[in-house]
């Protein structure tokens, strides 16, 4: 159980709120309540037509695993250019990465290959995008194709409960505090649950295909229970989803899933780590 903590003035929201001047915790330096570039600076462009833009984040992860499953099923065309953006930094507010996405999160991904060059943002549209643009690792029958989108929108919308919810008051806050804790790890465990009940019955997540569904959901829940998030499996008695943990071992198994991980990379083994990647040969 998470420890209380006692507040002798509870916190009575203003009529309108104003930002503090410092919300503490980690990445509180790049936190702001508006969009925009904050400085002027162009996104460097290496000689593939696909550009990425990312860091070795869950979200940064699906895409280059993405990626590299794609080289190994054949399609040369799937080579790329892998940039570093430091979010600490800030390096996400360029006038360049705005530009690919106004959000200002990472991945995002330019497409050189058609003209003017494609911009694609959010994770699972360039995952869509990719295996639409490749045919593959997307079914293209109805029903499994349908199956396939409604586990990669189940992860778009879960995952922020995850690493915006329990990461962040679990790992990040300032202060640890029990409510938030025991909400977001009750949440957090629902979904395990959802996902382990499903793979109970199916090899991957969708049913017997890989898919970008798998791509999507494994850097976070199934590095999760591989006890790579948060530091927090033991916490989370991850040993109870052992259909989870079976699909997480079988995908950490696959050489795209491995090379894919450590590509953006800057925490870890050093040898784990590859800050940026032009050719397989960074990998190799």
């Amino acid at each position: 159980m998470s420890e209380t903590t006692t507040h002798s003035t509870p916190y009575v929201p203003p009529a309108v709120w104003t930002p503090p001047a410092s919300s503490g915790g980690t990445f509180a330096n790049i936190n702001r309540p508006v969009a925009g570039a904050t400085h002027e600076r162009e996104l460097p462009v290496g000689k593939h037509p696909l550009q990425l833009y990312s860091l070795g984040t869950p979200n940064g992860q699906k895409v280059t695993i993405m990626l590299e499953e794609l080289l190994a099923l054949g399609h040369a065309g799937a080579e790329y250019d892998a940039w570093l953006i430091k979010i600490g930094e800030g390096e996400q507010f360029s006038s360049g990465f705005v530009d690919i996405n106004p959000n200002s999160k990472i991945p995002a991904l330019s497409d050189h290959g058609v003209q003017p060059p494609l911009r694609v943002f959010e994770s699972g549209s360039i995952l869509v995008y990719l295996a639409e643009k490749f045919g593959a690792l997307l079914p293209t029958e109805p029903r499994a194709r349908t199956e396939t989108l409604n586990w990669l929108f189940w992860q778009m919308g879960s995952a922020p409960f995850v690493g915006g919810g329990f990461g962040h008051f679990y790992a990040y806050a300032p202060e640890k505090l029990q409510y938030p804790i025991d909400r977001y790890a009750m949440e957090t465990k629902r979904q395990l649950d959802v996902l382990d009940r499903q793979l109970a019955e199916h090899r991957y997540v969708a049913g017997d295909e890989y898919t970008i569904a798998d791509i999507a959901i494994w850097p976070w829940y199934g590095c999760m229970v591989l006890g790579e998030l948060y530091d927090a499996a033991e916490f989370l008695s991850v040993h109870e989803y052992r259909n989870v943990r079976r699909w997480a071992d079988e995908l950490m198994a696959r050489p795209a899933v491995q090379r894919g991980r450590r590509v953006n990379r800057v925490r870890g083994k050093p040898e784990e780590q590859v800050a940026e990647r032009h050719s397989a040969a960074d990998l190799d």
